[in-house]
């Protein structure tokens, strides 16, 4: 990647919100609530402000991804119509001092969760950073339709890190929801690069819309869905789950499926102008899927609400 391109004359210094910016908030903001969810999940108990301040740096260290992964692709977000007002491309930051900055961020929050909690949670952010940074951003987003099925494990981390902070393992339960989160990502995003129309073309990034048509993407985002909901079912057998997760399960996956199928049964017509509601429609409400899944496993874990006779 050349960043000949984008270095520019900068007129002012960077603000705090610009790098704010790098951090990618709305994502790290995904990143807090599931490692709060594996956190409080996990069996055992953990010093409040020990567990404070791990989610301070499991945050920080999904920001630092998030830097990461702004410095090496500012030269595609210059081109795509979401991603060009980001710090970088917008030249309010230099790609150089993006890279220094995710690099100081990864360091300090992971050797800062190893000495706050334990050094298999920090391992397990220093994977999560490489995994995202080298497997997805380096090497898969440019060069397989694959990119975000096998780069999405790095989004599905963090609950595995909360469980990590307060049981010193990675536990059966703490699997399930990175499973949840691993299969959400897919059909999340595919959704996203159906209304993004030719930000992906123009950028030269292989996303499945591109690759294999947006007939290909539709009956992907179908077939994922049914496997989403069989495994957000299926956490309804283990410990994380009880009255309030299954019915809230039940009902989200109701309606993931039937707007799975109305978006897959939509014309290629019906999806051309700029409005495609049944595609924007489906991106927001996975966003709340996730968020309602997480939020009915931490109020589960934590009343323990028993079913009837049992």
């Amino acid at each position: 990647m050349s960043e000949v391109s984008l270095h520019k004359l900068y007129s002012d210094e960077p603000e705090f919100g610009d790098f704010f910016s790098l951090l990618k908030p709305r994502v790290m903001s995904l990143v807090v609530f599931t490692a709060i969810a594996g956190l409080l999940a996990a069996p055992g108990n953990v010093h409040p402000f020990v567990a404070f301040v791990s989610i301070v740096f499991i945050a920080l260290g999904g920001g630092a991804s998030g830097a990461l992964n702004m410095w090496y692709d500012a030269d595609i977000d210059s081109i795509m119509s979401r991603t060009k007002s980001r710090p970088v491309p917008a030249g309010k930051i230099s790609a150089t001092d993006a890279k220094y900055f995710g690099i100081a961020l990864s360091t300090i929050s992971v050797v800062m969760l190893g000495l706050a909690s334990n050094w298999l949670a920090a391992f397990l952010l220093a994977f999560t950073i490489f995994f995202y940074v080298i497997v997805y951003t380096i090497w898969l987003k440019r060069t397989t339709p694959q990119n975000i099925v096998i780069g999405g494990a790095a989004g599905a981390f963090p609950p595995i890190i909360g469980w990590a902070v307060v049981t010193g393992n990675i536990g059966f339960e703490s699997i399930l929801m990175f499973a949840l989160i691993f299969v959400w990502t897919p059909p999340h995003f595919w959704s996203l690069a159906l209304f993004m129309k030719n930000d992906y073309d123009s950028a030269k990034v292989p996303m499945l819309t591109v690759t294999n048509g947006r007939r290909s993407t539709r009956n992907h985002i179908f077939i994922y869905s049914l496997i989403l909901a069989f495994v957000a079912l299926s956490i309804g057998l283990s410990s994380l789950s009880g009255p309030i997760y299954l019915l809230v399960a039940l009902v989200l996956n109701i309606q993931l499926v039937v707007s799975a199928f109305k978006l897959w049964i939509r014309s290629e017509n019906d999806s051309v102008d700029d409005n495609s509601y049944v595609e924007r429609k489906f991106f927001k409400f996975s966003l709340l899927y996730l968020f309602f899944h997480f939020g009915a496993i931490m109020v589960e874990t934590k009343t323990n609400i028993a079913w009837p006779g049992i």
